[in-house]
């Protein structure tokens, strides 16, 4: 593996390109990592794979790359959504973070009735989502949502699509059992409720919804953020592309 820096931009990539890297991104390029003139860097878009660039002029407010050849092709990662109801800013942080490792392939933020933290900076997520997306070698960004009421998720669910929610209370199958009976190729979500768990009339809710599925994620009471990362680590091991 290249131990080049690797960087997501909004531009389209293709052989003989240059790009003019925005002034944060040239600051970590040539203050932080100390890149100079002559050395290689790698980017993706999200659309185009990724591509090997040449560093042809640095500095503090603006950097220069010649794009030189493709490295990798775009391929696109599991059909995996992962909804949660924000907690504190350090635990939100760190599940934006973990399901962009994960390969989640949209983070969206969720109001439920007991959710604490309605207010969600989403420029902020997304640019967490990015540098977790550079570090762990995705040929992608996860599309970040806007916060929605979770009644509103449930009023227009598509019917095709399968919904996990993750239920503490006890008596529901384990996660894992669950979804080996299940085939592959299907769309999936992830529910993760607030610290206070889910209110009575929107598990009432779920049993109604078609295509929702109540699972547990073992005899323990996780924290909201512990249990969005052992609920995706669980489908990825079965469903998803760790193979």
């Amino acid at each position: 593996m290249s131990t080049d820096p690797r960087l997501f931009v909004d531009a389209p990539l293709n052989q003989g390109a240059a790009l003019i890297l925005e002034r944060d991104q040239a600051h970590y390029l040539v203050s932080v990592m100390r890149r100079q003139p002559g050395d290689g860097v790698r980017v993706f878009n999200g659309r185009d794979g990724e591509w090997r660039a040449v560093l042809e002029t640095s500095g503090k407010r603006e950097a220069r790359l010649a794009l030189t050849d493709r490295l990798r092709d775009q391929t696109a990662g599991p059909d995996l959504t992962l909804y949660f109801a924000p907690v504190k800013k350090a635990r939100t942080d760190f599940i934006v973070e973990k399901a962009t490792e994960l390969g989640a392939r949209a983070i969206i933020p969720v109001i439920t009735r007991r959710t604490n933290a309605e207010r969600v900076r989403t420029d902020r997520l997304g640019a967490l989502a990015r540098e977790a997306a550079e570090q762990t070698e995705r040929l992608d960004v996860p599309q970040i949502g806007e916060p929605l009421r979770l009644d509103a998720l449930l009023d227009d669910w598509p019917p095709g699509r399968r919904l996990i929610f993750c239920d503490e209370t006890g008596g529901a199958p384990m996660l894992e059992a669950l979804l080996s009976e299940r085939e592959r190729g299907q769309s999936w979500s992830i529910l993760i409720g607030p610290e206070g768990g889910f209110a009575p009339e929107e598990r009432d809710r779920f049993k109604a919804a078609p295509g929702v599925l109540a699972v547990s994620l073992g005899p323990r009471i996780l924290r909201a953020d512990t249990a969005a990362a052992a609920a995706l680590a669980l489908w990825q091991a079965v469903m998803g592309d760790w193979e």
